[in-house]
């Protein structure tokens, strides 16, 4: 376990030793005495918060609702700078979940959660609560990552897999960074582009435009926070200039390029996800070959 300080953030971070046998399924694992109205960037995966211990996270939502607890939210969660977390003797393990296999995972498409975050209770049931208790039980990191990868990966190989088309077309997104042409995805993949609008938004929960921003924006942001100017960034990620990339930073987060590069949500990712260099966490286990798909 190391320790995570960027400015007032004091967390002790753990990884997995070994990497998930799901491919595009990643964790880390989370100890934070105070965590004080932390802003949730968006970001291109499905997000599994599992807590236990005597602490609990909290995210404030928009409108003042608030959940608490283990939860489960979509690609995008916190756009507009609209979502905070916070919470004491916060204990949970963070699970990113590639968009085509959270609906195997999750039991539920991602397009079902529409934007929104829900409690992990309305999806399993009472399942929610028995792995609250197990991960409680075990007594060190490894060991809970080992109980959560075990779980998951049942999960995934008994629920329903994405069209390998919609596969396809998120993975050539991820692979190009964002910057594959939209309009292109439906001719490569032999599809009229009405048919892989619709699959693609009723799988994995957003259209493919929107995926393409939302990687974009990802792939930029860590750039910001690695230090690299705006003006680079810009230029290298694809958008037309420093004043589009400011526009897309501040819809996704509420916050200028500048805060964005501060802010330890963004930060702490070398340190609990340190194979970003790669986007595992996003591809799709039918391109990688990494997973044996029982059909």
């Amino acid at each position: 376990m190391r320790t995570f300080m960027h400015g007032a953030a004091v967390w002790d971070v753990a990884c997995p030793q070994r990497p998930s046998r799901v491919a595009g399924l990643t964790m880390a694992g989370f100890r934070v005495r105070d965590l004080d109205a932390l802003r949730m960037v968006p970001h291109p995966a499905v997000t599994l918060l599992l807590e236990f211990g005597a602490g609990s996270p909290v995210l404030d939502c928009a409108a003042g609702r608030q959940q608490r607890g283990s939860l489960v939210a979509g690609p995008g969660l916190g756009t507009g700078g609209a979502v905070r977390a916070q919470g004491k003797n916060v204990e949970c393990v963070q699970v990113r979940l590639s968009p085509v296999i959270a609906r195997a995972v999750l039991g539920a498409s991602p397009a079902d959660l529409d934007d929104a975050v829900v409690p992990l209770s309305d999806l399993w049931g009472r399942e929610a609560s028995r792995i609250r208790e197990q991960l409680g039980d075990v007594p060190s990191w490894q060991g809970r990552f080992a109980l959560t990868d075990a779980l998951l990966a049942r999960r995934y190989e008994a629920g329903p897999p994405v069209d390998p088309e919609v596969a396809w077309a998120w993975h050539r997104i991820v692979d190009s960074r964002g910057l594959a042409r939209v309009d292109g995805l439906a001719t490569e993949v032999g599809w009229s582009r009405k048919r892989l609008w619709s699959r693609f938004r009723s799988q994995l929960g957003l259209p493919p435009k929107r995926a393409v921003k939302l990687v974009r924006f990802d792939h930029a942001v860590h750039r910001l926070v690695a230090g690299e100017g705006a003006a680079r960034v810009a230029a290298d990620a694809g958008y037309a200039d420093q004043s589009h990339l400011h526009r897309d930073v501040m819809a996704f987060t509420g916050a200028t390029p500048a805060t964005m590069a501060g802010e330890p949500f963004l930060a702490v990712d070398d340190i609990a996800w340190p194979s970003r260099g790669t986007p595992s966490s996003l591809t799709s286990p039918w391109i990688s070959g990494s997973v044996a798909r029982r059909r």
